[in-house]
């Protein structure tokens, strides 16, 4: 491989490190919330026995939740159990050097079933891994990209700790969005990030400012869709580490305040066979012309979306970005490029995909793209209709589907979902929605600021 890209090999690699360029390797893999968890080796150790054997770790780490406290119902591993460990396997083809850390190199790995050797079926690589087959046994590939934004904050993380995240200050005086001068402010950190994320195999399409205080966006160069999500985690965890360092903070949060604009992940998809786009075609669908297959995609999508929520919105959080007006989508419909609908139609001929604005910066990549393919290529296989084209504002529309405006109905509607169980898994679904519920009984028990501020003196 060319290291000048930043992509690996083992030779490569040895290289790096017989030269004292690469110290550490990092295996990681994302957890349920898409975080990235693993280990750091000694580079010659990685080469010696990891590189080749893989190495193991604790199968808790699929059943905690955010405070990594090990949550007792789940059927995969529990306490009776006894907790074993898992295999992660390196995929060697997401070996890249970690530009923005000190001599390290970084891989992506699966989980393997320590005594079979088979893919952990509720892992999130493993449930995109499932629908990426499927695609191909219809001679079809995904290719997507991921639009992440988030805030800055001049407070490190330990300060906002300590303030208990509250009377941050934004590193932005007034709204960003496309705003050059504004958007220097950020440029210590978003030019580092473009950086270190282009110099480790992570192509980088461009930064601007967003519609919020502090507020910013970074996009990636489409590829495939595995290896979107996989660039999708390494951004999340390069900004951060890069903030850190700074002495800054970023925050995905789908809306960290009610009165500044939520962070979204739009997601793009387009399917393909071989070289060609299959969505491009001369069918009219709307302002359209595409194939069959992509208005049976779509309309798989479209009608699927709402049981499938839990997997584009998993936080609590998620359901305060959906308000009108506010770039967030409320409705279940389509348009071409219209930004006030759930699924933006954009792009002609070979650049036509579908841009799904629903998922927030807090969604797992690899269970959002799950889902989106879950949901498409069911569309394709009952040859599902979209619904009618929408122009205008969609905030308007009346008798369209409303996204779900909680998690609890988000998992009302995962709970009745046959094609979840179908697509996905019995095991996997009821392994999520313990999980999701879990998320949801947490914040049922807490009280919160805005109780306090409301109830303390006046009733």
């Amino acid at each position: 491989m060319n290291e000048s890209t930043g992509m690996l090999d083992v030779e490569s690699l040895r290289g790096l490190v017989n030269k004292g360029a690469i110290s550490t390797v990092i295996t990681a893999f994302p957890d349920l919330y898409g975080r990235l968890m693993g280990k750091r080796f000694d580079a010659t150790f990685f080469l010696e026995s990891v590189a080749q054997e893989g190495t193991h770790a604790c199968d808790y780490l699929l059943t905690v939740d955010m405070e990594m406290e090990p949550v007792a119902g789940y059927s995969f591993a529990n306490w009776e159990q006894g907790y074993g460990d898992f295999h992660l396997v390196p995929d060697m083809a997401t070996l890249r050097h970690a530009r923005w850390l000190h001599e390290t190199a970084i891989v992506i790995c699966d989980l393997h079933n320590d005594k079979d050797h088979t893919a952990v079926d509720v892992a999130p690589r493993s449930m995109l891994r499932k629908q990426i087959r499927k695609a191909a046994e219809q001679g079809l590939s995904a290719k997507a990209g991921s639009e992440l934004e988030y805030y800055i904050f001049r407070d490190s993380y330990q300060k906002a700790n300590r303030k208990q995240f509250q009377q941050l200050r934004a590193n932005g005086q007034y709204l960003e969005d496309y705003h050059l001068l504004q958007g220097t402010r950020s440029e210590p950190l978003n030019s580092a990030a473009r950086r270190a994320l282009k110099e480790s195999g992570i192509p980088v399409e461009c930064t601007k400012g967003e519609w919020g205080l502090g507020q910013h966006e970074l996009n990636l160069r489409y590829t495939n869709v595995l290896a979107m999500a996989d660039r999708h985690a390494l951004y999340k965890q390069c900004l951060k580490e890069i903030a850190d360092s700074l002495g800054n903070s970023v925050s995905f949060m789908a809306k960290y305040a009610a009165e500044q604009a939520g962070s979204s992940c739009h997601i793009h998809l387009s399917l393909w066979q071989q070289e060609t786009n299959a969505f491009a075609g001369t069918r009219t669908l709307g302002e359209v012309s595409c194939s069959d297959l992509f208005r049976w995609f779509l309309g798989g999508w479209i009608r699927h979306a709402r049981e499938l929520m839990v997997f584009f919105a998993p936080t609590i959080n998620s359901y305060k970005r959906f308000q009108s007006g506010s770039w967030a989508p409320t409705r279940l419909a389509w348009s071409y490029d219209n930004r006030t609908a759930g699924f933006r139609v954009v792009g002609r001929g070979q650049s036509l995909r579908v841009e799904c604005r629903i998922p927030g910066a807090d969604c797992n990549p690899y269970l959002a793209y799950t889902a989106a393919l879950a949901a498409g290529l069911k569309g394709i296989e009952e040859q599902i209709e979209p619904p009618e084209c929408l122009s205008g504002n969609v905030y308007n529309a009346e008798n369209i589907p409303h996204v779900p405006k909680t998690l609890n109905e988000a998992i009302a509607a995962l709970e009745t979902s046959t094609l979840a169980r179908e697509s996905l898994g019995d095991k996997v679904v009821d392994h999520y929605l313990h999980f999701f519920q879990t998320e949801q009984a947490a914040f049922d028990q807490a009280v919160t600021d805005w109780e306090r501020i409301r109830y303390f003196e006046r009733i």
